[in-house]
């Protein structure tokens, strides 16, 4: 459980997280990816996430576009200089480097991937692969299973373990089943969010719940297997959780667009 072993903790029964995920950053603040300016997209959902009164944020990882440190550190600036006061966690996505997060000296950025509550908990997993493509190596899906075993669980990664019918299904979650299946097994995960896909979607596996949360930047145009971008507004998701009197999770979620 070394990857889930440092918890951070909420002494409540209810937590309000936000969702923001895919801002593709480059080390110029001016920076574009597909004709967006990802930094102040990004900074748009900074704000409107702040004026939400939200416990944390999770993001989902692809931090970068052009994999330089500088875009890190521009990441780190764009948080310090939004009115955001709550946490923010993170986990890697395909275009993202561990050593490169862990870097980032900043009081609101925490490496932490298990976020707990009372009577509940968040868990970040890894599905960094060797290729663009998505992959959750055994050993961290062992250290999955022990975690989400433990209470009622949201289990968080970047690749989509489902395929969508749309161009990122050459790059999802190559053992996504497998991952799926490690969820639902231990009866106690009653969502997955991930990112990467840049729209969103939900699904449903084996009576579980699998959202995709849309981009902070560009979103890609759903139901073709084309490579084609939409500038639908940067966009967020919010999770609201809340433990009931009978210690069940209870979960409820919406995304919000922030379009012109």
């Amino acid at each position: 459980m070394a990857w889930f072993s440092d918890a951070f903790h909420f002494d409540k029964t209810a937590l309000k997280v936000a969702h923001i995920t895919d801002c593709h950053l480059s080390k110029d603040i001016h920076g574009e990816y597909f004709s967006v300016n990802t930094a102040a997209y990004f900074s748009r959902c900074l704000e409107a996430i702040a004026e939400l009164d939200v416990d944390c944020v999770v993001f989902g990882g692809d931090l970068t576009q052009d994999h330089s440190t500088e875009s890190y550190q521009l990441f780190a600036k764009l948080i310090a200089d939004s009115a955001l006061s709550c946490p923010l966690f993170w986990l890697p996505g395909n275009h993202d480097e561990l050593a490169e997060y862990e870097k980032l000296i900043s009081p609101q950025i925490l490496n932490n991937k298990r976020i707990t509550f009372l009577g509940g908990q968040l868990l970040l997993a890894n599905s960094k692969g060797p290729t663009p493509a998505g992959w959750v190596t055994n050993t961290h899906l062992d250290e999955l299973s022990q975690a989400v075993g433990q209470v009622p669980s949201v289990v968080f990664c970047h690749h989509n373990p489902l395929p969508i019918q749309a161009y990122l299904d050459k790059h999802m979650l190559e053992n996504g089943p497998q991952f799926l299946n490690t969820c639902v097994n231990t009866e106690q995960c009653v969502g997955v969010f991930h990112g990467h896909v840049h729209h969103e979607y939900t699904q449903n596996y084996r009576n579980l719940s699998v959202y995709a949360t849309p981009a902070s930047s560009i979103q890609f145009t759903k139901h073709t297997m084309a490579w084609q971008q939409e500038d639908l507004g940067p966009a967020f998701r919010i999770i609201d959780l809340i433990i009931d009197e009978q210690q069940n999770l209870l979960l409820t979620t919406d995304v919000v667009w922030l379009k012109e």
